[in-house]
């Protein structure tokens, strides 16, 4: 099958997760996607692991090889001139460029929107930063905690009567890639229609502040806090996260399914208990529902209380640990996990594409090595010869 970004070029300019996470799942759908990175060392991720117990090898960061796959590593020196120069001779054949330095970084080498729009006039210029490319925060350093805290997702989250919580993993970077994804795509087609490309400024405390809920929007409208105090895993007895024997249960229950929730904890004499056969009876006896699910998920095991709950509809489901991500039956079915062949890291389970496309589904395959497409890329693509590449190699341009 025809891939469906296949046949468009892209130029990543980017380090971490942020660019490299953009870069891959357009690579993942068919686009040549030509990383840059500075010769030796590569992009930082390569050393930021996690690494096998063998110990750190830039070829084995499990970061690196998961946001890089099917991509073409070009080691370049972009401080150079020379390194300067020839890429501006690959983005005259590009389509897009996604990018994460800091505001300025790029201009201050020649290699800004304004001037390379010169050479490439239909280029999808994608900049990925924490605070954007304006505004008085614009190069203000920040971490994957700094976005999350400045987006408010960290005002949201964790218990009323202690300190904000950040959520799981490097959330805003990823999200910060996941909209430059997007944002890339509708900018090429807007460039395909009027022949012309842009700029598009990406900030992730603007995408964190875009997703909570309704928090914003009602503080808009009343100039009121929705959740003056966080609210925890334990919104209500009906809304919880309750420990079981081997993990956990997620409860969310309305009224329309309280009854097949007392069905799946085999309780149903309490559907006509009068501390629980109303919403408001079930709200002023809360600490009470809430005792009673907690002595009984204590000695349960997860997957055998979401089957019968699957079988009575019981509002009740199991928090997902890694290995029971790696054993879904489910996941397996669907084909999400993957095995991809390295010639350093080795044999690896991958997870798939974040969505599956029919007529075109996104491809599997490795990350480079560093610099490894280097002289293929200037070769094929700019007609630079063998004393050329051995010329920019000796001046650590390549």
């Amino acid at each position: 099958m025809e891939l469906a970004l296949e046949g468009f070029t892209v130029i990543e300019l980017g380090e971490q997760v942020s660019a490299p996470f953009c870069g891959k799942l357009l690579a993942d759908y068919g686009a040549t996607v030509i990383k840059i990175e500075p010769p030796g060392r590569g992009d930082l991720s390569r050393s930021l692991g996690p690494f096998p117990d063998s110990g750190p090898e830039s070829e084995q960061s499990a970061l690196y090889l998961y946001l890089n796959t099917n991509k073409q590593s070009v080691a370049l020196d972009i401080d150079q001139a020379a390194g300067q120069v020839l890429l501006r001779k690959l983005v005259e054949q590009a389509d897009i460029l996604v990018e994460n330095y800091s505001p300025g970084y790029l201009e201050q080498r020649g290699l800004g929107y304004a001037s390379l729009r010169e050479c490439n006039l239909r280029l999808v210029y994608v900049s990925l930063t924490p605070f954007g490319q304006t505004g008085p925060w614009a190069n203000w350093k920040a971490t994957n905690l700094v976005s999350i805290a400045t987006g408010g997702q960290m005002h949201l989250t964790g218990d009323p009567d202690r300190q904000p919580l950040k959520s799981g993993g490097e959330q805003a970077d990823y999200q910060l890639g996941l909209n430059g994804f997007s944002a890339a795509l509708v900018g090429l087609w807007d460039a395909l229609e009027t022949g012309t490309g842009q700029h598009i400024d990406i900030s992730a405390q603007e995408i964190m502040a875009s997703t909570l809920e309704l928090a914003l929007n009602t503080y808009a409208y009343t100039g009121r806090d929705i959740w003056p105090t966080r609210r925890g895993n334990m919104q209500s007895a009906m809304i919880g996260i309750y420990p079981c024997a081997d993990g956990y249960l997620g409860v969310h229950a309305m009224s329309r399914n309280f009854a097949p929730l007392l069905r799946t904890m085999e309780m149903e004499e309490l559907i006509t208990d009068e501390r629980f056969s109303s919403p408001a009876a079930r709200l002023q006896h809360g600490d009470e529902l809430m005792a009673t699910i907690l002595a009984w998920a204590a000695d349960k095991r997860k997957h055998e209380v979401y089957r019968r709950a699957g079988e009575l509809r019981g509002p009740i489901a199991f928090v997902h640990d890694m290995e029971d991500l790696f054993t879904s039956e489910h996941l397996a079915e669907r084909e999400y996990l993957h095995q991809v062949d390295h010639p350093v890291a080795g044999t690896l389970t991958y997870p798939g594409a974040p969505f599956q496309m029919g007529e075109s589904p996104a491809r599997v395959g490795r990350a480079p090595l560093l610099g490894e497409h280097t002289n293929a890329v200037l070769r094929d693509r700019l007609g630079l010869g063998a004393e050329d590449l051995r010329a920019l190699s000796g001046q650590g341009v390549i």
